[in-house]
């Protein structure tokens, strides 16, 4: 199986958090908003750890240092949620 290569228009433009939600504007024209549910570091992060992220991944992806989360335009883009651990699913 070959991998499939992300396409230039998929790279990150912008990213922003609302309390409930995640959304990714890409340079194609595109915005990605999926659950902030999916996400339990960004979920349980606050606003101010939220709005530190950047470009990663050649453009292809979105860190945040503070919480040490990592997404890529691919798993948004194939709707894919965080991989639930017990540490996640621990409140």
């Amino acid at each position: 199986m070959s991998a499939i290569q992300p396409k230039p228009g998929e790279r990150v433009k912008d990213v922003r958090c609302s309390n409930d939600a995640l959304s990714v504007d890409l340079m194609d024209g595109r915005t990605i908003t999926v659950p902030l549910a999916w996400y339990p570091r960004l979920l349980h992060a606050t606003p101010e750890q939220r709005a530190n992220w950047k470009i990663a991944g050649a453009g292809f992806g979105i860190h945040w240092p503070d919480i040490d989360e990592d997404l890529s335009t691919e798993g948004l883009l194939r709707g894919t949620p965080a991989p639930r651990t017990p540490a996640a699913t621990r409140s």
